[in-house]
């Protein structure tokens, strides 16, 4: 979340997305202005009742912005008609400063078709008949609820946009709280500098350290080894705001660029990059700066966790599945890795962790479960065997073979032929 923005709109959003998505209805997140920031289903920029009947899209906005007052004053719901008579109910988002946005959900009528065709647009508003036809056609968008049930609607929308305030409020105390606990370590270590008699050089080593923290994205450890570089800047930059700064970006820039090698996407990287220069511009003293570092940090290692998460889910199932179909070829790890678009270290890295084995045992194993098959035709020799299980050296086969059964390939093969003749052969009476 930035700096400036006073509620988590990520969690407005999902908010609205899951009511939406369960009652079939639309969902407006908007701000205390009436500006649309996110709409799900059929709602306000969708409708098109106000502008086929000729009246100002402000009239609506004006509706809303009084609803959210009205929620305000009745404890947190509301439920109001707009200007074409349709019915919409309303919960505002709390921000840091009171209300700062609001759900708001509908257009949707409470009345049969008909009666409201009559009685709204006919009798109410005087609609000419020449623009009936269309808005008639418009109606057919607009979802129906019974009377009885909008208000339990209403109360449940009240109890989740509860919740996002809770939570809202809870994030932003322990934003505050890891920016005091930043701004503490960064103050500790450039107090740490000040007492020390040794030149101010850069400590690449912390640096170095730092990278491979977010490469196996060591949250805790990635903070403190950044807050003492943060310190570093801080004091070797003599007060100077801007300077440090410009250096906290080249820093950032450094991370983001490791993040990609360590498995991050490289567009999300990219953006957040891009966004990290904006917010930067906007902060004036160190305070602004912590609390920014903060979500900084807590965005780099979600966006690498998650991401990479669900990537190496991809990537070992595709990896297995190209296994188990191409044993038989000489399939090396850069090969692997190169099919599924990651180095060779690192695809390395990511198969060990997901499946216990390293690539070439993995491989060795489902080879040896496939020559087991092999083995039981016994027109065929040991040495072809190797062959088709994808071994070059027969010798090698034996050793591996042995190593994952505990026994030899033709032991293999004459335990399970006599196996298989005891089977077919009668039974003695």
């Amino acid at each position: 979340m930035k700096q400036n923005q006073v509620f988590d709109h990520r969690l407005a959003e999902e908010c609205a997305s899951a009511f939406s998505a369960a009652t079939g209805l639309g969902c407006t997140v908007s701000d205390k202005n009436g500006a649309v920031l996110f709409e799900k289903g059929y709602g306000c920029t969708s409708c098109r009742m106000c502008r086929l009947a000729g009246l100002k899209q402000e009239n609506c906005v004006q509706t809303h912005i009084y609803g959210m007052s009205e929620a305000e004053r009745f404890g947190g719901k509301y439920i109001y008609f707009g200007p074409m008579g349709l019915t919409f109910f309303v919960s505002p988002i709390l921000g840091s400063e009171g209300s700062e946005a609001k759900i708001t959900v509908g257009p949707f009528l409470m009345v049969e078709l008909q009666d409201y065709i009559a009685c709204d647009l006919k009798e109410q508003l005087k609609i000419p008949d020449e623009k009936l036809p269309a808005l008639c056609r418009e109606l057919e968008k607009v979802p129906f609820v019974a009377p009885d049930i909008v208000s339990h609607l209403s109360t449940l929308l009240f109890m989740s946009v509860g919740f996002l305030n809770n939570v809202s409020s809870s994030n932003r105390m322990l934003k505050t709280q890891d920016s005091d606990a930043i701004q503490g370590q960064i103050t500790a270590y450039i107090q740490y500098l000040k007492s020390t008699k040794e030149p101010s050089r850069y400590p690449f080593a912390t640096e170095k350290a730092l990278l491979q923290a977010v490469e196996r994205a060591d949250k805790p450890e990635a903070q403190r080894l950044l807050n003492e570089l943060f310190g570093f800047i801080f004091f070797s930059q003599g007060g100077d705001f801007e300077g440090a700064k410009s250096r906290v970006y080249e820093l950032l820039v450094l991370i983001s660029r490791h993040a990609i090698q360590a498995g991050g996407d490289p567009e999300e990287m990219l953006r957040l990059s891009q966004q990290y220069l904006y917010d930067l511009a906007a902060l004036s003293d160190i305070d602004s700066l912590c609390f920014w570092l903060t979500n900084v940090m807590n965005t780099f290692m979600d966006r690498i966790f998650n991401y990479t998460n669900a990537k190496h889910a991809s990537v070992i199932h595709q990896s297995i599945q190209y296994l188990n179909a191409h044993y038989s070829e000489h399939v090396t790890l850069e090969q692997m890795a190169q099919l599924v678009f990651l180095s060779p270290a690192y695809f390395s890295r990511v198969f060990k962790q997901e499946t216990g084995l390293s690539f070439n045992t993995y491989l060795n194993k489902v080879r040896i479960e496939h020559s087991k098959a092999i083995l039981l035709k016994q027109s065929l020799r040991l040495t072809d065997v190797a062959m088709l299980a994808g071994f070059e050296d027969q010798s090698y086969f034996t050793k591996v073979f042995k190593k994952f059964t505990g026994t030899t390939p033709l032991h293999y093969r004459a335990a399970h032929m006599k196996m298989r003749e005891e089977k077919s052969s009668p039974e003695k009476t």
